[in-house]
C-alpha cells in the first residue's frame, strides 16, 4: 500500500528521473520522465526536475481520501475480496451447523404460527389483474376531445365513461361543466350534485370554474348551493335519470347570455395564450361588475 509522504518525498528529491512514477506504479509516466531528462541534459534545461518539483507540491497538499482512492484503489478491492470470501466461509458454516440440528425452528415460525408458511398461497396473475383499478377509455377520450372545444362528442363519451363506472365524481363534474357551456341547466344541476354526492368536496372551484359560470348566473343556483348542492325533492333536475334521451325538460331563463359568451371568449384568449393570467383576471372582473 503506498504511502503518500513516502512518494512526496521520492518526487522531491529524485523526480528529475521519475521515481516517485515507479513508486506509484505508474511506469509509463516514468519512462517519460526519464526521457525528458535526458532530452533536457542535452539541451541543458531541467524539464523533468521542474515537473517533480510540481508532483512533490500536489502530492504534499494532496489529502490522504483522495490519494487512497486514485493510488491505493487496487488494494481496498483485493481487502474487499478477501472480506467477501471470509464471511462466504462464514455463512457456509452457520449453514451447516443449523440445517444439522433437526429441532432447530426459526423464532418467527414458533407461538402462533406454526402453519404460516402451509396456508400462505401466492396470487395467481390473473387475480392480481383483477385487483387492478381498470382504467376508463371514455374517461380519456372525453377530456381530450372537451379539450379540443368538442364539447357535444365529450359529453358523449363522459356519458359512456359513466356506464363503467357510474360513481366516479370526476365524470359527472366534467358532464356538469359541458352541459353549463352548452346552457342546459338542469343536466349541468344534476352532474354536479352527482359528483359532490360521490366525494367531490372541492367547491371552490364549482364557484370560480369558469365553465360553470352560465350554471352559477341561473336563479336557482344560490339555493342549490346553500342546499350542500343537493336537488331539492321533486325538481326538474332531479328527475333527470338518463339526460341525452330528455327532450321535455324546462330550462331557465337566460338572464345575461351576453355574459356568458364574453366569459367564454374570454377563457378561450386565455388558453391559447392570447391573454395572461393577469389579464384574464382584470377583463373578467370588468365584465362582472357590469
Amino acid at each position: 500500500m503506498k504511502n503518500r509522504t513516502t512518494a512526496a518525498l521520492i518526487a522531491l528529491f529524485l523526480g528529475s528521473f521519475g521515481a516517485h512514477k515507479f513508486y506509484l506504479k505508474d511506469s509509463g509516466a516514468g519512462i517519460f520522465y526519464m526521457i525528458l531528462f535526458m532530452v533536457g541534459a542535452s539541451m541543458r534545461l531541467p524539464i523533468s526536475a521542474f515537473l517533480g518539483f510540481v508532483d512533490a507540491f500536489v502530492l504534499f497538499t494532496m489529502s490522504d481520501e483522495r490519494f487512497d482512492a486514485k493510488y491505493n484503489k487496487q488494494y481496498d478491492s483485493r481487502t474487499d475480496r478477501r472480506n467477501d470470501r471470509r464471511n462466504n466461509r462464514y455463512d457456509s458454516r452457520n449453514q451447516k451447523r443449523y440445517s444439522s440440528r433437526d429441532s432447530y425452528t426459526p423464532r418467527r415460525q414458533r407461538g402462533s404460527y406454526p402453519d404460516s408458511r402451509e396456508s400462505y398461497q401466492r396470487p395467481s396473475k390473473k387475480e392480481n389483474r383483477a385487483k387492478r383499478p381498470r382504467e376508463n377509455p371514455f374517461k380519456k377520450t372525453g377530456i381530450s376531445k372537451y379539450k379540443d372545444y368538442d364539447i357535444e362528442g365529450a359529453i358523449e363519451d363522459f356519458q359512456k365513461g359513466l356506464e363503467l363506472d357510474p360513481n366516479d365524481m370526476a365524470l359527472h363534474f366534467n358532464l356538469a361543466a359541458a352541459y353549463s357551456l352548452t346552457e342546459k341547466p338542469d343536466q349541468s344541476y344534476y352532474h354536479l350534485a352527482k359528483a359532490v354526492e360521490h366525494g367531490f368536496k372541492d367547491y371552490e372551484k364549482i364557484k370560480t370554474h369558469d365553465d360553470l359560470a352560465y350554471l352559477r348566473i341561473q336563479e336557482g343556483f344560490e339555493a342549490f348551493q346553500e342546499n350542500g348542492y343537493q336537488l331539492t325533492s321533486g325538481s326538474p333536475q332531479e328527475k333527470v335519470k338518463e339526460v341525452d334521451d330528455v327532450q321535455d325538460i324546462p330550462e331557465t331563463v337566460i338572464k345575461d347570455d351576453i355574459l356568458l359568451s364574453q366569459l367564454q371568449k374570454l377563457s378561450e384568449l386565455r388558453n391559447k395564450g392570447l391573454l395572461s393570467e393577469k389579464e384574464y383576471v382584470v377583463e373578467k372582473e370588468k365584465l362582472m361588475r357590469r
